[in-house]
């Protein structure tokens, strides 16, 4: 078996981190879909500004749009990447419909602009879902305090969300409170709760990548995984316990975690370090085209992610005890990914600005 389709068995679900009109016209994504097993597709400002100022697909489309004075810089941009999307999720349809509404997802980021505007990011996601208009969509949102408002408000209005640049348990366990309260809401109102889908991108390398030089050898390269293991311990607890129940017994879905920031920074570590080490059911771990590559070449699938949950409990102690507050490294990693994100963001705007 692909060393990537073994993993599904395991019941997670990997997801590309990637998407272009190179990816989507060469045939490469439904190669990936079909010998691979990928069964979602998430995207950002860095993905696409690398495949508009590199993909000679997208050049006569935006010098069509430039032409066009009407449009602002981000209409131009929007209106270059929604048919990517789309093209995206139809692909993925299948996968979609056959899972049940699991899988099969496509992701599309607000601007990062709007992270600490709670009403921008709700017009914004309001109004990419209905030009998407795919119910295998996915509206991207950052997990900064006015992004969480804004997503249990999408969730009680039944708009799929991926909400991303989480570091910390502190920020996950408030996604998950408004996740919860976001379904308590829509069923309380006669929504159907059992259409909504949402997940919750936990970031692993960048929490190492910053941590190592603090640390005593013995927990250089441990902590995000650590993190991920009592996370996903709390999810068990949240998703599957009395909490859940009645949300569950409607057909309310629970908001899995997904692995992103995958790809090995340190060359010390293994290339397949954040993949082999988190593989669980009710997960998805989004992944760079050169860590896919990786695993299909020398990965091994095997369920990983619910064992050793008092040894992750043990390394996150010993690292507080080095004086590391991890909520507020959370934080501070989390501004540094709003940072480099809104820095992509305004290249793309300058690209399509022309």
């Amino acid at each position: 078996m692909n060393r990537l389709q073994a993993i599904r068995p395991f019941g997670q679900r990997i997801w590309l981190d990637n998407l272009s009109r190179e990816l989507l016209a060469s045939g490469e994504l439904t190669r990936l879909l079909e010998q691979d097993g990928i069964a979602g597709v998430t995207s950002n400002p860095a993905i696409f500004y690398k495949a508009i100022s590199s993909d000679a697909r997208y050049q006569a489309d935006l010098l069509r749009l430039q032409a066009d004075k009407s449009l602002s810089a981000e209409a131009r941009y929007e209106a270059l990447v929604i048919p990517d999307i789309q093209a995206a999720c139809d692909l993925l349809r299948t996968q979609y419909q056959s899972s049940g509404g699991e899988d099969g997802y496509v992701s599309l980021e607000v601007s990062p602009a709007l992270s600490d505007d709670e009403m921008g990011t709700l017009a914004a996601a309001r109004r990419l879902w209905a030009l998407l208009d795919r119910p295998n969509a996915m509206i991207k949102i950052p997990a900064t305090a006015a992004g969480i408002r804004a997503f249990q408000t999408l969730t009680q209005e039944g708009i799929n969300v991926n909400i991303t640049l989480l570091f910390s348990l502190q920020q996950v366990e408030a996604v998950w409170d408004a996740y919860i309260a976001g379904l308590s809401a829509r069923l309380a109102q006669g929504g159907d709760v059992a259409s909504v889908k949402a997940v919750a991108s936990f970031f692993l390398s960048r929490l190492d990548s910053l941590l190592d030089p603090q640390l005593t050898l013995a927990h250089q390269g441990k902590v995000a995984i650590a993190l991920s293991k009592v996370a996903y311990a709390r999810y068990q607890q949240r998703f599957h316990g009395h909490e859940f129940a009645a949300l569950k017994t409607a057909g309310a879905r629970p908001q899995f975690l997904l692995w992103a920031s995958t790809g090995t920074k340190n060359p010390a570590y293994s290339d397949v370090l954040y993949v082999e080490s988190l593989i669980g059911a009710e997960t998805v771990n989004t992944v760079p085209d050169a860590t896919l590559a990786a695993f299909r070449d020398h990965g091994k699938a095997a369920l990983t992610l619910p064992s050793a949950a008092s040894e992750a409990q043990a390394v996150l102690a010993a690292v507080a005890a080095e004086g590391v507050a991890l909520d507020v490294v959370g934080e501070r990693l989390q501004q540094d990914g709003l940072a480099l994100f809104e820095q992509a963001f305004a290249q793309l705007l300058q690209l399509t600005a022309g």
